[in-house]
């Protein structure tokens, strides 16, 4: 179900970057600008694990260096039938956890020095369990492909609206203020479908991650423990790397209502209750 919905809304980010695309630009300029929205965000992706560990300012460990960490993730893997991923610790106080690398061969779980201490072993293992989810799902290629064709409309958006003030519709059959109003809309739809397909895969990385701990009462709790956590405890990360933990770092970028359509992450609640049901249900 999760698949079919996040299918079903890359396919409606894939229409409006076609619609406007060729509205705008033909169909020669929405694949240019498709090519160089990809070309900045493959960069990010191909190198992923390496920024995004400078980025927290993680250090990777070993075995030696913290082998109940490293067990419980070399444990954890293999449930989940994956190759060992890189294991790091990154400094902040802030309990914290985050997944990236281009493939399940070149993965990287991280954990905060704060998540360490806050949480019970349990807790902890559904955590991991989830970051490992999202490797077994590789939503590091697809947040990548929302990010390129949300980027790829917000490029052709800002040409548009240069175009329209420049031009004042001159040369062009189009109407210059409809084209002001669709380049302020489509980015907007654009960006609240890319959120929208982050939420689903949050989602499904709790669900995966219930299963592979074998408790999704114990991620439940851990994810409450890291909402109250996150709300006392700061953390200063780049916006371009919050979404990839487990609970957005940045409290400031919260709310209810409309707001909901701009959270990378589902409401915590909504998370538990999701959590709470899958248990019930027997599935794990």
């Amino acid at each position: 179900m999760q698949h079919m919905k996040v299918f079903v809304m890359m396919a409606g980010l894939t229409a409006l970057l076609v619609t406007f695309g060729g509205y705008f630009g033909g169909q020669n300029g929405a694949i240019l600008v498709f090519i160089l929205a990809a070309a900045m965000n493959f960069g990010m992706y191909w190198f992923s694990d390496r920024v995004v560990l400078r980025m927290y300012k993680a250090k990777i460990i070993g075995p030696e260096e913290a082998p109940d960490l490293y067990n419980m993730v070399d444990r954890l893997r293999q449930r989940a039938d994956l190759p060992m991923p890189v294991v790091a610790v990154a400094p902040s106080e802030q309990p914290n956890a985050f997944a990236t690398g281009r493939n399940p061969e070149k993965a990287v779980v991280c954990v905060t020095a704060g998540i360490l201490r806050a949480l019970h072993p349990k807790e902890l293992e559904g955590v991991i369990a989830h970051e490992l989810g999202h490797i077994k799902h590789r939503h590091m290629f697809t947040g990548t492909m929302a990010a390129t064709m949300a980027g790829a409309v917000g490029m052709l958006a800002t040409m548009a609206r240069w175009a329209a003030i420049f031009t004042g519709g001159r040369d062009s059959d189009r109407n210059p203020l409809a084209l002001i109003i669709m380049s302020i809309v489509a980015p907007i739809a654009a960006m609240v479908i890319q959120f929208a397909i982050s939420r689903q895969n949050e989602f499904q990385a709790d669900a995966t991650g219930g299963r592979i701990a074998g408790d999704p009462l114990a991620l439940a709790g851990a994810l409450e423990n890291l909402e109250r956590t996150a709300k006392r405890i700061p953390m200063k990360v780049n916006p371009a790397g919050a979404h990839l933990a487990i609970v957005n770092p940045l409290s400031s970028i919260r709310g209810g209502g409309v707001m909901r359509l701009f959270r990378t992450h589902p409401p915590t609640e909504e998370r538990v209750a999701r959590l709470r049901e899958q248990a019930s249900r027997g599935d794990f």
